[in-house]
């Protein structure tokens, strides 16, 4: 069983079940990913695969005085070529590392593909979560605002945040306004609906982290629970 694969979110649908009620469902694109390295206990110190999805483009060699477009600034670099170039692929944009408990049967090179999680009945999926950017107290910590009447200064002012003499300080952890979102999120037993080998598609009951086009990784759920709605 393999420890994990890569991939991206295609969107969010809706299946209808057995009992004819629509289910939210979350599209996603896995594989094929390339094993770019195969790390072993003998050299490593630790049994893994280095896998890649999403072909990374080369950068072009411009002329002299040619100005470079801020997208080609984001091409494969000569130490990412050489890497790649070592398993007879292409650099890839989204790289991990998964744990493996023997590397016999990998060999850089060799293309997973979706079909590996046709047997498996839950999924673990994670992502980065949309950012929000800078955010106050109202819409990140859910507090409430104050009146909006006629002379009121406090509509969706966080209040007052400060001691009296003693500590004189601001203890660490006071929720304030602060960045919000963009953060690793794993989404935990996530049902498998459906998995088409053809599309290298899977599609996973409930909501999945990130935007459409953000890249995820799927394994086999690691905290499976027992569910009467299974």
């Amino acid at each position: 069983m393999i420890a994990g694969l890569l991939g991206r979110k295609v969107g969010q649908t809706q299946i209808w079940d057995a009992k004819e009620v629509a289910r939210p469902a979350t599209v996603l694109e896995v594989g094929p990913c390339v094993v770019l390295q195969v790390k072993t206990q003998e050299t490593d110190g630790y049994s893994a695969l280095q896998i890649g999805f999403d072909d990374k483009p080369f950068r072009r060699k411009h002329g002299k005085g040619e100005a470079r477009k801020p997208n080609e600034r984001r091409g494969a670099t000569k130490p990412e070529l050489g890497h790649a170039r070592k398993a007879e692929t292409t650099p890839k944009r989204f790289v991990r590392e998964i744990r493996v408990a023997s590397t016999a049967e990998f060999k850089p090179g060799q293309s997973l593909a979706v079909d590996l999680l046709a047997d498996v009945a839950r999924v673990d999926v994670i992502g980065v979560s949309k950012g929000k950017g800078f955010q106050g107290t109202i819409k990140l910590h859910h507090f409430s605002r104050g009146p909006a009447s006629h002379g009121s200064m406090n509509v969706r002012q966080p209040g007052s945040i400060g001691m009296s003499s003693a500590p004189s300080r601001v203890f660490p952890g006071k929720r304030m306004a602060a960045h919000m979102g963009a953060n690793r999120h794993t989404e935990l037993n996530l049902r498998v609906l459906r998995v088409d080998a053809a599309r290298n598609l899977l599609v996973v009951g409930g909501a999945v982290p990130g935007p459409a086009g953000g890249y995820v990784m799927v394994r086999p759920s690691i905290r499976l629970k027992a569910s009467k709605k299974a």
